[in-house]
């Protein structure tokens, strides 16, 4: 079993208990931040948000086959109060534990199902190269993502692009998509960028970003850009967990070359991620 696999099977197997990404990351026998990206690339949702969105649908299901206190069906999900259960509930589907109840039926929610692992997301993956990066400096555009709304990153890059080759300070013909600030929540900030010489000069919006020397392994994705997430899911749950490699404290990112078509998604990539040694 994989990373989120494992994590899977503990999550469900402890739906109703108080558990904790650390719990969930010793259970996935990596990091937390580990067990956070792998979960994100082969789910597209945070471990966090999966499981408070499981129990409460669970709830859900409780509510509308007539449970009789609500107080104990929040309880039961991990919640210490009625108003915190409902404000979540809420948040989640769009309507009150009362009314559940009432109409007795969950047909109008948008229920989380239990996620089964489809293994033929993985592909087969070419061994990466390791290099020590120098230090650079990044500015480009950003915005704060989740798992859920990461689908949304090609529009920041529609939107950056006008910038290349007008940016003050530019070098080099090469984008980045640089991952930074991640939290336990599967949210991270991505920057959609260039390497420049300096942070003088630079539009009020841009973000900037200090790529420190680093060692990377450096992986080819060379098919179209719309199916990286099978290569960035091979590599956070099945590469990483048997290379005998740790993950490292610094930017990963993804790097374009002159040869990618940012018209046609064609021309291929490489993700460069960190680790320790």
């Amino acid at each position: 079993m994989n990373p989120t696999e494992k994590a899977l099977w503990f999550v469900e197997s402890h739906l109703p208990d108080a558990v904790s990404l650390d719990d969930v990351a010793a259970s996935s026998g990596v990091s937390r931040f580990h067990v956070t990206r792998a979960f994100g690339a082969a789910t597209g949702r945070s471990v966090i948000g999966y499981m408070r969105a499981r129990r409460l649908s669970e709830a859900a299901r409780k509510l509308a086959g007539g449970a009789p206190d609500i107080l104990q069906v929040a309880l039961d999900a991990g919640y210490g109060s009625h108003e915190a259960f409902t404000r979540a509930f809420r948040d989640q589907f769009g309507t009150t534990p009362e009314l559940v109840r009432a109409a007795g039926s969950t047909h109008s929610l948008d229920l989380v199902e239990p996620i089964l692992m489809d293994s033929s997301l993985l592909t087969t993956l070419e061994p990466p190269r390791f290099e020590t990066s120098r230090p650079f400096l990044i500015a480009g555009l950003g915005e704060r993502y989740s798992c859920e709304t990461s689908a949304a990153i090609p529009m920041l890059w529609q939107r950056f692009g006008p910038y290349i080759g007008n940016i003050p300070g530019e070098i080099g013909d090469v984008a980045y998509g640089v991952c930074v600030n991640g939290d336990d929540t599967g949210n991270f900030d991505y920057i959609a960028g260039v390497e420049v010489s300096d942070f003088s000069d630079l539009p009020k919006d841009f973000y900037r970003v200090r790529v420190p020397a680093q060692k990377y392994a450096v992986f080819s994705h060379r098919e179209h850009i719309s199916t990286i997430r099978r290569t960035v899911n091979t590599i956070w749950n099945k590469w990483l967990p048997g290379s005998g490699h740790e993950i490292a404290d610094a930017p990963d990112f993804e790097r374009y070359g002159p040869e990618f078509d940012p018209r046609s998604g064609n021309g291929g990539l490489e993700i460069w991620v960190p680790v320790k040694g």
